[in-house]
């Protein structure tokens, strides 16, 4: 267990089973999503929108759909004049 992708999935199954969640996590998407949000905002934006996203599945919706909400949203910030 030596390559990124394995120590992260090894550590979402861990902290998910501790929380008690009984969940497969994508990884890659999270990871993709966070990387959007520190990269158009602020590095701190990836943290937290993560939550965020976290926050709305936990409350039902899918990952897919919250993370073309934050698409949307970057797509917006990014078109609007400076």
């Amino acid at each position: 267990m030596t390559d990124q992708a394995t120590v992260l999935a090894s550590w979402a199954a861990d902290v998910g089973r501790e929380l008690g969640l009984d969940l497969e996590v994508d990884v890659e998407a999270v990871l993709d999503l966070a990387g959007d949000a520190a990269h158009a905002v602020v590095r701190p934006a990836a943290p937290l929108t993560t939550f965020l996203v976290g926050v709305a599945v936990g409350r039902g919706a899918s990952l897919v759909d919250a993370i073309e909400a934050v698409g949307r949203v970057l797509a917006r910030r990014a078109a609007q004049p400076e």
